[in-house]
């Protein structure tokens, strides 16, 4: 691989853990009171789900720009560079989502690289519960030192 993609999938790399870092350390969420339902929680997970998606894609994109291909049912296939966008968006989506359908697989380094997705796929649910109930625990322990 060249220069630029090792520069680029950094970048990226960067930018996917300082999202996840400022959602888990971030103090934003001490706001929310008794509501059971925080909107700025969603859109905060939310935002940090399409930036990990779109992250992970733009790093299968460029490998197979460097031919580590994504296999389609099986095969290697040749596909345009829309074409490739399109399946590392995908592929992207549905490995943290959901673990994948197995209709497309990665090839070499992409292996490890899906899997460091899947296992942030895991967690990401697991830090907001946690983070809901932290919140919820600092904001019960000040409203009865209030009283």
């Amino acid at each position: 691989m060249d220069i630029i993609s090792w520069i680029m999938m950094i970048a990226v790399i960067i930018i996917i853990a300082g999202s996840i870092g400022a959602f888990i350390h971030s103090g934003k969420l001490r706001n929310m009171r008794d509501s059971r339902f925080s909107a700025e929680v969603f859109y905060t997970l939310l935002i940090i789900y399409l930036i990990v998606i779109v992250g992970f894609a733009l790093i299968y994109f460029v490998l197979s720009m460097n031919h580590v291909l994504l296999v389609e049912n099986g095969e290697l296939r040749e596909v345009s560079v829309i074409g490739s966008l399109v399946h590392s968006v995908y592929f992207s989506g549905v490995t943290l989502l959901t673990i994948g359908y197995g209709d497309i697989a990665p090839v070499g380094i992409g292996r490890l690289i899906a899997l460091i997705q899947a296992l942030i796929g895991y967690i990401l649910p697991a830090a907001f519960v946690l983070k809901l109930v932290q919140s919820n625990h600092k904001d019960g322990d000040r409203h009865s030192d209030m009283l």
